[in-house]
């Protein structure tokens, strides 16, 4: 009997799934693979149960034999071990980021002598209900607040993008690449105080009050599943970070992010141009103490943001702030600069590492653009931030998009650079 084999991703069986492996099973011995939590977030999913209970699922499926662990979304590890007769799988993939996975899985059955399988996707009335059904469960504040933690132990490195509209959401949500035979993705999205000042035409002063700033984040959540991490600039008075606190772990919101500074907020690129204050760390620290004293779960994280390299302080008084920020309760350090050499966020890296092994280190690489992700992983840093990238991507576009159609009274000579809009109507859901 041939070995038939096939991998799922799902936390709910439905039709489709019944009938992959009804083919599989006319074809043989069916072996199902359960792809793993640190596979499954690499292909643009994030799972709502645990992986034995997933594999408890597929198990009580009539006619399967045995259900595997699958830990590489490429099939290199089950190709290798199992040496399966056959692959089925739905033909979903063959168009797509994911025909990089199938075309993959087919060189690796050319070498083995193996046969790829294709069959025709189901996508009724009832399968488009539980896909909905397990989107909405992925956009619940318990399951979305958490998820954050969750990447932290699951990734070498969370990469997150800014978003400051629902459509930059859906964009930070569903855009995924292949590059050299694997699929990535953004793991999280930030929603910046400037670029959400900025897309409504206000400086970068805290001048857009919280009430419009959790309306930008009920629009990104409404169409979005991703964890947020929130800008919470200065956190202001003690008594209105706390209800901040509050208000982002009721929303659903993973994180905030507030900077040792008080007074009129400057953005930190300016450093010592502009007068800028910074909090006494006795200050801060007792705003992370009211913060953490006012959130409900340890699923709410607060990040401290620490300014002391931008407004040239030294690396002493960095490393001295990190370690009674994170006496005082915080989460996480985030460490600035506006230098265009990674140096001195390398070596406040390492120093810091060197006594502190677990407290999550977030850098923003905007000025210092050279490094990788990977090389600041193996320095410690926990999360990368993309601050600011698709406003100053988009404000160009439109500004040269403006003066053209301006300059020759019509729009043709534009068209050539511009989506078109069923491309963009496509990536928004129709419920």
């Amino acid at each position: 009997m041939k070995t038939v084999y096939t991998c799922f991703c799902t936390d709910v069986i439905h039709a489709g799934h019944l009938n992959i492996i009804e083919e599989a099973h006319k074809r043989g011995k069916v072996i199902v693979g359960c792809l793993s939590d640190e596979a499954l977030i690499r292909y643009n999913k994030f799972p709502t149960v645990s992986l034995e209970e997933r594999m408890r699922l597929y198990r009580g499926i009539d006619g399967v034999e045995e259900v595997v662990i699958q830990n590489d979304m490429m099939y290199d590890d089950v190709i290798e071990n199992i040496r399966p007769d056959i692959v089925v799988h739905g033909d979903n993939w063959k168009e797509g980021p994911e025909k990089a996975i199938r075309d993959h899985v087919a060189s690796l059955l050319a070498v083995t002598g193996g046969e790829l399988v294709d069959i025709p996707y189901t996508y009724d009335e009832e399968v488009k209900k539980i896909d909905l059904q397990l989107r909405e469960k992925l956009s619940m504040p318990e399951f979305r607040r958490r998820r954050l933690r969750q990447l932290i132990k699951m990734t070498p490195v969370v990469k997150v993008m800014e978003a400051h509209s629902g459509l930059t959401g859906l964009i930070v949500e569903k855009t995924v690449v292949e590059h050299e035979e694997r699929l990535d993705q953004f793991d999280a999205m930030w929603v910046s105080s400037l670029c959400d000042s900025t897309a409504k035409g206000k400086p970068d002063i805290e001048l857009v009050d919280m009430t419009s700033r959790f309306r930008t984040i009920d629009d990104i959540m409404e169409v979005t599943t991703k964890p947020i991490i929130f800008d919470g600039d200065t956190g202001g008075l003690t008594e209105h970070f706390v209800y901040t606190v509050r208000s982002l772990e009721r929303m659903g919101v993973s994180a905030v992010i507030i900077e040792d500074k008080k007074g009129l907020k400057k953005n930190s690129l300016f450093g010592t141009e502009v007068e800028q204050t910074q909090a006494t760390a006795e200050e801060f620290c007792a705003k992370i103490e009211a913060g953490k004293n006012a959130r409900l779960t340890d699923d709410f994280m607060i990040i401290a943001r620490i300014e002391s390299l931008i407004l040239e302080k030294g690396m002493e008084d960095a490393l001295s702030r990190a370690s009674s920020y994170v006496a005082a309760g915080a989460d996480g350090i985030m460490i600035h600069s506006r230098r265009k050499e990674p140096d001195e966020i390398i070596e406040f890296c390492d120093r810091f590492r060197e006594y502190d092994k677990d407290t999550p280190i977030v850098v923003v690489p905007s000025s210092f653009n050279t490094i990788t992700e990977q090389e600041l992983a193996s320095h410690g840093v926990n999360i990368v931030i993309y601050a600011n990238q698709l406003t100053r991507a988009a404000f160009p576009a439109m500004q040269k998009t403006a003066e053209d159609i301006l300059r020759y009274h019509r729009a043709k000579e534009v068209d050539d650079r511009l989506m078109p809009i069923k491309n963009i109507i496509t990536l928004i859901d129709e419920l």
